[in-house]
């Protein structure tokens, strides 16, 4: 991780950390820093605090187990506030809560916006190794029709029982219809956007 230029003077050496579920976009906690909690929490890839009622560094899970794993580290505008990208091992509160703030952290979709970052990324930064890209460059028509074959079997599939072949015929639609809009130039939020304005009539 880069070397974040932190203002650690306002907060006497510490500075409120966010923590955030890189998967959920759920807020899972919050906690705070100072610069030995902010290094130990990147060599070793658990995010570490300093507590101020323990008066010492503290990563969380050190009697649980359920640590936070550090995916990465943003710094604030004012440089006097940190967002941790963390994925939770387990309950992340002492009350045995999903999150600090009693929410729940099931939903898996918040990703979707992950998976297009990395389907755009594919398409303005082609690899031959990328299945992604090999899509792309095959044209409108390859996707277009990928989209279709996917739709397909996925009604064959919802036809039987099989929850396991339904799931995959549905990741595999859903990734191949996101792949077509980016082959479009179109965003999801565009699409959400007809669907909210649908909701609202």
């Amino acid at each position: 991780m880069e070397a974040l230029d932190i203002d650690f003077e306002k907060g006497e050496g510490l500075v409120p950390a966010i923590v955030q579920d890189v998967d959920t976009g759920k807020v899972l906690m919050l906690g705070f820093m100072n610069q030995e909690a902010l290094s130990k929490s990147q060599e070793t890839g658990k995010v570490t605090f300093f507590s101020r009622t323990k008066d010492r560094l503290w990563t969380k899970g050190e009697t649980s187990g359920n640590y936070l794993m550090v995916r990465d580290i943003q710094l604030d505008c004012d440089r006097d506030t940190l967002l941790v990208y963390a994925s939770p091992v387990g309950p992340v509160c002492h009350k045995g809560d999903d999150t600090c703030f009693a929410d729940t952290n099931r939903s898996r979709t918040y990703f979707i916006d992950r998976l297009r970052s990395i389907i755009k990324d594919r398409k303005n930064n082609p690899s031959d190794a990328s299945y992604t890209a090999s899509l792309f460059e095959k044209g409108i028509n390859k996707v277009a029709q990928k989209v279709g074959e996917e739709a397909v079997e996925i009604v064959i599939e919802a036809k039987d029982d099989n929850k396991e072949l339904f799931l995959g015929e549905a990741a595999d639609l859903l990734f191949h219809y996101l792949v077509l809009l980016e082959a479009k130039g179109y965003e999801l939020d565009e699409v959400m956007e007809v669907l909210m304005q649908r909701h609202r009539k």
